[in-house]
C-alpha cells in the first residue's frame, strides 16, 4: 500500500474513534481508555488533556465536512472556555491545541485571544517564564518540560509583547530541562525556591521520553514562528539540534521507552506521535535542521504507530485505538492505555503528512 493508502486508512480510523468516543463520554473529557474494551476514563473538566479532544474532534469535522462534527467540535471548544484564566502553563496545551484547527470559528477564536492576553499577564519577568501554576495542584512557582509546548505559540499571538514573551518562557525552559542546557542538570521539573533560586523535582524524573517530545515540539513552533527570509532563532536551533542528537530522536528506537532508565519498563506512543509532529514542523521551518531526515523519521514513526500499534477493524476491541501509551510509568498509571493526547497527534501528523493540515497553522 502507497503512503498515501496507509496513513489514509490509519487516519480515517482514528476519526473514526473519535467520533464512537464522543457518544461514549457525552459532555465529559476522554483521558485514557482501557486496552482491553476502549472503555475511557474521563474527567469533568478536561484537565490539562481537555484541548486535545477537542482538537481530535476538529480534525474530524475537517475530514468529514459534516455540520453534526462541527457542532460536536464547537460544544466541546466552549467546554474549555474556564482554562483561559486558569493559573497553569498547560493552558497553552489546551487552548492552542484545541482551538488552533477551528478555522473560521469566532467561539474558538475568541476564546484562543482571551486566553493568550491572560498568559501574556501571567508572565513573570523575574523568572523568564509563565510559572506552572497552582490550578492542577502543588506550588504555583515550578517549571516544567509541559509548559513549554502551545504556549510558545499562544503568548506569540498576542503581538510583539507577546512574542517576546514566548521567546523569554522557551529559553528558559531550555536553560532548565534541555540535556546540555544552561543548568548543568537537566530535568523535566523545577521549583522556584526564594533562597536558593531553580532546584530540581523528584519527578517526572530525567529520561521522561515525553519531556523530551514536548521540548522538541516548543522548540519547532518557535522556528516555525521566525519570519521567512530573517536570521533564524539561534538559540531554539541550537536546540533542536542537540535533542535530535542527544535525544536520539532520529536514530533511537521509533517508539521510545516512557522512561529511558526503567529497564523493561513501558513504551509510549504518545510521545512518538509529539515527536513524529514536532519533527515535521522542523522540516518546515525557515533554515530548517536536517528537513530531509526529519521528515523522513517523522513518516517512519507514522508508519510504525499505524501499524504496529493502532487496533485494526474486525476485531474484538473498537478500532483506531493508539496503544502502548504511557500516562505515568513511575506511577503506574496507564501504562498500556490509548491516551488522548496521543490519538490527537496521531492523526495530526497523518493529516499533516497527507497535505491536509498546514503545520504552520497548528
Amino acid at each position: 500500500m502507497s503512503a498515501a493508502g496507509w496513513a489514509e486508512e490509519a487516519l480515517d480510523l482514528v476519526l473514526h474513534r473519535a467520533g464512537e468516543t464522543f457518544a461514549q463520554v457525552g459532555d465529559r473529557f476522554p483521558l485514557y481508555a482501557e486496552p482491553a474494551d476502549g472503555r475511557w476514563t474521563t474527567t469533568a473538566r478536561g484537565s490539562w488533556t481537555g484541548g486535545f479532544w477537542a482538537g481530535l474532534l476538529w480534525l474530524r469535522a475537517g475530514r468529514t465536512g459534516s455540520d453534526e462534527d462541527r457542532a460536536a467540535a464547537v460544544t466541546v471548544t466552549t467546554r474549555l472556555a474556564p482554562w483561559a484564566t486558569a493559573d497553569t502553563a498547560t493552558r497553552g496545551l489546551i487552548l492552542w491545541y484545541g482551538t488552533a484547527l477551528a478555522t473560521g470559528d469566532p467561539t474558538a477564536r475568541t476564546l484562543r485571544e482571551r486566553a493568550a492576553r491572560a498568559a501574556l499577564a501571567a508572565f513573570d519577568p523575574a523568572l523568564g517564564l509563565v510559572p506552572w501554576g497552582a490550578a492542577l495542584g502543588g506550588t504555583r512557582l515550578r517549571a516544567r518540560a509541559d509548559g513549554a509546548p502551545g504556549l510558545v505559540p499562544l503568548l506569540a499571538s498576542a503581538g510583539p509583547e507577546g512574542r517576546a514573551a514566548a521567546a523569554a518562557h522557551l529559553h528558559t525552559h531550555l536553560d532548565l530541562c534541555l540535556p546540555g542546557g544552561g543548568s548543568g542538570r537537566p530535568r523535566p521539573g523545577w521549583c522556584w525556591d526564594g533562597a536558593r533560586g531553580w532546584t530540581p523535582e523528584a519527578g517526572p524524573a530525567p529520561g521522561w521520553a515525553r519531556g523530551e517530545a514536548w521540548l522538541l515540539l516548543a522548540v519547532a513552533d518557535a522556528l516555525l514562528l521566525a519570519d521567512a527570509g530573517a536570521p533564524r532563532p539561534e538559540r531554539p536551533a541550537r536546540a533542536a539540534e542537540l535533542l535530535l542528537a542527544e535525544g536520539a530522536m532520529l536514530t533511537g528506537p521509533l517508539v521510545p521507552p516512557a522512561d529511558a532508565h526503567r529497564v523493561g519498563g513501558p513504551s509510549d506512543t504518545s510521545a512518538a506521535a509529539i515527536t513524529a509532529v514536532a519533527l515535521l514542523k522542523l522540516a518546515l521551518a525557515p533554515g530548517a535542521v536536517r528537513p530531509e531526515a526529519c521528515a523522513s523519521r517523522a513518516e517512519a514513526v507514522l508508519h510504525r504507530l499505524a501499524h504496529a500499534h493502532l487496533t485494526p477493524p474486525g476485531g474484538a476491541r473498537p478500532a483506531g485505538m493508539l496503544l502502548d501509551g504511557c500516562y505515568d510509568a513511575g506511577g503506574g498509571t496507564a501504562v498500556r492505555h490509548e491516551l488522548v493526547w496521543g490519538d490527537f497527534f496521531l492523526a495530526l501528523g497523518l493529516a499533516a503528512l497527507l497535505g491536509h493540515v498546514d503545520l504552520r497553522r497548528v
